[in-house]
């Protein structure tokens, strides 16, 4: 019993940990400040969490700790920015 009360408390504090981790929606959007084209987000920010395309736009979202940050591409242009929370959308 002793092991298994241990198992789950390492596994508990680890899980903690990696969710801290993750940046912020500001800390996404400072680092993405001035950003204009998709290789210029790909290397400030890395490939991101969900990406889906409809014809030439895409959508790129990346999760943050406090939520999403959303860009929308079109062509090989970043044209707009979005966070979104688990209940609702706004424009940072």
């Amino acid at each position: 019993m002793s092991q298994t009360f241990r198992w789950i408390a390492l596994t508990s504090i680890l899980l903690l940990a990696l969710a801290c981790a993750r940046e912020t929606k500001h800390d996404l959007l400072k680092k993405a400040e001035l950003v204009t084209t998709r290789a210029e987000l790909e290397q400030r920010l890395g490939a991101p969490d969900d990406r889906n395309k409809l014809g030439p736009i895409e959508t790129w979202t990346y999760q943050a700790s406090d939520g999403k940050v959303t860009f929308l591409i079109t062509g090989d242009t970043v044209q707009l920015q979005a966070t979104s929370d688990s209940d609702r959308e706004s424009a940072p």
